[in-house]
């Protein structure tokens, strides 16, 4: 079966007011448009075509085709014009823990301060659709940070004294719990002012895009925070993964997002919602390192695959001038993001016309989608 979805952006104040507008050819209403969520995760579950919820419509219908009662992903359409909060997921292991003890202390599940809204993962991939997505992800090697603090001079010496020592994860975490702390806030500023000064041609791009962080957050600890990250410029086409612990915030851009089905954050700044130090540095991974990039895998004819190694998702890209076979692995959802495509069920036969924007939800027994047309086509299903 092909189920078509809808849903309504969520209004997130970082959103765009155009990205989401201009993929779907449509006029911008000038409202903040950040999120679209195709899927049945609670938070915002995609509708089918009778008012029904993704969630009912499974319950209710989906096993007569083979559907799980839930998806154990979420696919977004998201478009940043600002950046969002800094933040980092847990394991399975650290969310089954955590919301057992959130759970158990009694803390309400929608409450501002409650980290743990469900028992799972969250790791997540994200393809640029636009031209470029600018994005932090993960914690820069630490002698590059050390040499960028210490081109700052004397306003950062007491940032570039917390980097030093035999141990890279140690310092990073110390740095980072110590920026968060609140009794940094003298040393932030100080920090926060030298950007503006700044004159260090091997890190011009990281101290622009840091400074550009400021203007929309001054005075927040997570400018720092991100001072010590790896600033990744994505091209069209090209994605990152995003594992447990791995601390990241996304900046600007268009993109497609497909995560484990699950509302588990730890925020670590640029935001003005709860933050949990001890909490944050508990699941952080302090590893620096290279730019957590993921690599597709051509499967020929305008296909490839992104594929995280994560049982929950897997993510299919088409490219198709003509007609192609994207094969179904398992309960799926197609969005198109360029072009008009019609999908075919090879199995029952149904047809669905999609343009930029638009989804359907896919049963498992239909194997293949027919695809004809022009454009672009993500396929999002269970991984292996």
């Amino acid at each position: 079966m092909l189920v078509p979805l809808a849903n309504a952006p969520r209004d997130y104040p970082w959103g765009s007011t155009t990205l989401l507008a201009e993929l779907e050819g449509r006029t911008p209403t000038g409202a903040r448009e950040a999120e679209v969520w195709f899927g049945d995760h609670p938070g915002s579950p995609a509708r089918v075509p009778d008012g029904r919820t993704l969630g009912e419509w499974l319950s209710e219908e989906g096993s007569d085709a083979g559907a799980p009662a839930r998806l154990p992903y979420l696919l977004k359409l998201l478009a940043a014009a600002s950046p969002l909060s800094i933040q980092v997921h847990p394991s399975k292991s650290q969310a089954e823990a955590g919301f057992a003890r959130e759970e158990a202390a009694g803390i309400p599940r929608d409450a501002g301060e409650r980290l743990y809204r469900d028992d799972n993962h969250k790791p997540e991939v994200l393809v640029a659709l636009s031209d470029t997505f600018t994005a932090l992800a993960g914690l820069r090697d630490i002698d590059a940070t050390r040499r960028l603090v210490a081109a700052l001079g004397a306003p950062a010496a007491p940032l570039a004294a917390r980097l030093e020592g035999p141990d890279a994860s140690a310092a990073l975490i110390d740095t980072v719990a110590w920026l968060l702390s609140g009794s940094a806030a003298a040393e932030v500023d100080d920090v926060i002012a030298a950007l503006a000064d700044a004159d260090v041609p091997e890190f011009d791009a990281e101290i622009a895009t840091v400074a550009r962080i400021a203007q929309s957050a001054p005075g927040d600890p997570g400018v720092v925070v991100a001072l010590l990250m790896n600033v990744v410029t994505l091209r069209r086409g090209e994605a990152l993964f995003l594992p447990a612990g791995v601390l990241h915030a996304y900046l600007e851009g268009l993109g497609v997002e497909l995560m484990s089905a699950s509302d588990n954050v730890m925020r670590g700044g640029l935001t003005p919602k709860h933050i949990d130090v001890d909490e944050l540095v508990r699941v952080l991974d302090p590893r620096p390192g290279l730019e957590p990039r993921l690599h597709p895998v051509p499967l020929g004819d305008g296909l490839e695959r992104f594929d995280a190694g994560v049982p929950d998702f897997a993510l299919l890209h088409a490219r198709i001038g003509g007609t192609a076979a994207v094969p179904v692995g398992g309960a799926s959802i197609a969005v198109v993001t360029e072009g008009e495509l019609r999908l075919r069920g090879a199995a029952t036969g149904e047809e669905r016309l999609l343009r930029p924007g638009q989804a359907v939800f896919v049963t498992a027994d239909e194997g293949t989608l027919e695809a004809s047309g022009t454009g672009e086509l993500f396929l999002a299903g269970p991984g292996r």
